[in-house]
C-alpha cells in the first residue's frame, strides 16, 4: 500500500542520505537498495503481489512504474489505483482490499494442499 518502491526520486526525504550517502556521491548505494531495481530477484508465480496506491499519493508514479516493470517481466500481480493520497483515509479503505486479496490467496493455498 502506497509503497516507497523507488527511493531515488526522493533523495532528501526520510533521512535516506544518512543511511545511503548522498545520491550524488553514492549513487550505487541508492541503485542497489531500491525495490524497483531488485525485480530480477523475483521468480514469476512464486509470490502473490498486490500494489495499491492512491492517484494523489506522492508515490503514485513510482508505483505505476513498478506495475509496468512487473508487466514487462511477466510477473503476475494485482495493481489497484483509486482516488486518494498518502494518508490514513486512503489506507483505512484500502485495507479491505488487501485483506480480501490475502484471504483469497491463503484459501487457494489450503485447497492446493488438500
Amino acid at each position: 500500500m502506497s509503497g516507497g518502491v523507488d527511493i531515488r526520486p526522493f533523495p532528501n526525504n526520510w533521512d535516506m542520505a544518512a543511511r545511503l550517502g548522498k545520491y550524488a556521491g553514492q549513487p550505487e548505494n541508492w541503485e542497489k537498495n531500491t525495490v524497483i531495481n531488485m525485480l530480477y530477484l523475483l521468480t514469476p508465480q512464486s509470490l502473490a503481489l498486490i500494489i495499491d496506491c492512491g492517484t494523489e499519493d506522492f508515490f503514485f508514479k513510482v508505483n505505476q512504474n513498478l506495475h509496468r516493470q512487473l508487466m514487462y517481466r511477466n510477473i503476475p500481480h494485482d495493481f489497484i489505483t483509486r482516488p486518494g493520497a498518502h494518508n490514513w483515509a486512503y489506507w483505512s479503505n484500502a485495507i479491505n482490499y488487501q485483506l480480501l486479496f490475502m484471504n483469497t490467496y491463503f484459501k487457494s493455498q489450503l485447497i492446493k494442499k488438500q
